[in-house]
């Protein structure tokens, strides 16, 4: 177990398997809200790609502070949780992005559920606490 705000090959890799991250935001009364999600990691920075007007914009468009909780996939006793904060959100190739979550998760070219009028927008996030458990050996 380790906490630390330096992203370690480990929790790279946790970053990069298709594992589903659960990310927390905060509601206008403080209350919590999370959203299972499909993440990325580019130069160190956490990459959540959502859709303009949704929750969790909305929530860090007014507290940038999150919480990102992933396991993986494989072995349930690897997780990582991670504290941070949303320093930009932009549509520069949020579309784009998409499909590069829809390829990696899904298999698939070309992100699947996007809706008529929908702005895709990526939510980048420095993390700031992280604290890794490693599986037993």
């Amino acid at each position: 177990m380790t906490e630390t705000s330096v992203i370690s090959p480990e929790v790279t890799q946790l970053l990069e398997d298709k594992n589903l991250a659960f990310v927390a935001t905060l509601m206008k009364d403080n209350s919590p809200q999370i959203t299972p999600t499909w993440i990325d990691l580019v130069d160190g920075i956490i990459i959540v790609n959502t859709a303009e007007g949704r929750v969790k914009q909305r929530n860090v468009s007014r507290d940038p502070r999150v919480a990102i909780s992933i396991v993986d996939n494989k072995n349930p006793y690897n997780m990582v949780t991670i504290r941070g904060k949303v320093i930009e959100q932009t549509t520069h190739d949020a579309d784009k992005h998409a499909d590069k979550m829809a390829k990696k998760y899904l298999g698939v070219d070309k992100y699947p559920f996007g809706m008529p009028g929908e702005k895709r927008i990526l939510l980048k996030i420095l993390p700031l606490k992280i604290f890794h458990m490693t599986p037993r050996s």
